[in-house]
């Protein structure tokens, strides 16, 4: 598997498999030199928040947003407005943030990075790189301030029990039908019980019960990619590549593909009550106000290629896209 099928396919073709131009520079400098890679910071930018952006968390009543060349946004309006964070010690897309309250998260990306933070996401700090391995984390779930997961390309999954001071890679068994444990995994989600939830490649969904450290797999009879995934009432809903939308109310024994009525990839899904949002690429925007059993489908007329979503108490949501933050005037 090649970079640009990577790039193609992975996150509905908005994860770039390579990092911002200074981090580049840096690592290619480091191994030229025989040093080990350095992390470039982040720069604090005036068009930060036209930067893309994949990954959204609740921080208390603040929302954290990262993306491209590790812009890290933040909003305490439930975002009508949006500033950069202070400090961020890499210069690489963030994929995915994870909080456990208003001052404790974590966010991943290439280059296998991991950052933390103790104050809401002002200011940053680097757990984990692993550049030299070019393994991208894709997806953070924290259960606690000090259990949490992140995963990855090729069936890379890390676990740590100590707020991320130390991280363990889970060694996967291969699924079925394969000699290798090589799928990616995309996404991260919990659900009522306890359980973690990873969607992947060839319709697939890992399974672990004990907080990311042995894993089971299930099929759900797709063939692509799932780039998200919510659980929601007494099911688990996931979607991906070319409007694909699957949903199962018996722990993933059986799977019934709900319509969707497009062929626009999905890369968000985000649950509150009975209600899950779906958002995808050419200004897709699906809701469904019945666990995802049936979904209103409709399309912006901007046609943005949306990112990622999440739902407000007063049942608005807050968009992210390629472009930046979605305007709140336009949602």
């Amino acid at each position: 598997m090649n970079n640009a099928f990577i790039t193609r396919t992975l996150r509905a073709s908005l994860v770039a498999l390579g990092c911002g131009l200074a981090s580049l520079a840096a690592i290619a400098q480091a191994s030229a030199d025989g040093a080990p890679p350095v992390a470039v910071p982040a720069q604090r930018v005036a068009h930060a928040l036209q930067a893309e952006m994949l990954g959204i968390a609740g921080a208390g009543p603040r929302f954290v947003a990262v993306g491209d060349h590790g812009v890290v946004l933040l909003s305490d309006d439930a975002g009508k407005a949006w500033r950069q964070a202070k400090s961020v010690p890499v210069d690489v897309k963030l994929n995915s943030t994870s909080f456990v309250d208003a001052k404790q998260g974590w966010a991943v990306g290439h280059r296998g990075v991991i950052l933390h933070t103790q104050d809401g996401g002002e200011t940053w700090a680097l757990q984990r790189m692993a550049a030299q391995e070019d393994r991208p984390l894709f997806a953070v779930h924290f259960f606690d301030a000090s259990h949490g997961v992140a995963v990855g390309l090729w069936s890379l999954v890390l676990v740590t029990d100590d707020g991320g001071k130390s991280w363990k890679e889970q060694k996967l068994t291969p699924p079925p039908g394969s000699k290798t444990a090589d799928l990616n995994l995309l996404a991260l989600f919990a659900d009522g019980k306890g359980r973690l939830l990873a969607t992947a490649e060839k319709g697939m969904l890992l399974v672990s019960d004990d907080q990311g450290h042995a894993w089971r797999y299930i099929e759900t009879g797709y063939k692509g990619s799932f780039w998200t995934g919510v659980a929601v009432d007494n099911a688990w809903v996931v979607a991906g590549l070319r409007g694909s939308l699957y949903r199962s109310t018996d722990d993933g024994a059986h799977w019934d593909r709900i319509d969707t009525h497009s062929t626009s990839s999905i890369t968000g899904l985000a649950a509150r009550g009975s209600r899950v949002l779906a958002v995808g690429l050419d200004g897709l925007v699906l809701d469904s106000q019945d666990g995802g059993a049936h979904f209103k489908p409709a399309l912006r007329e901007d046609r943005l290629s949306l990112t990622a979503a999440t739902l407000l108490p007063d049942d608005k949501a807050i968009l992210l896209s390629r472009s930046g933050p979605v305007d709140a005037a336009s949602r």
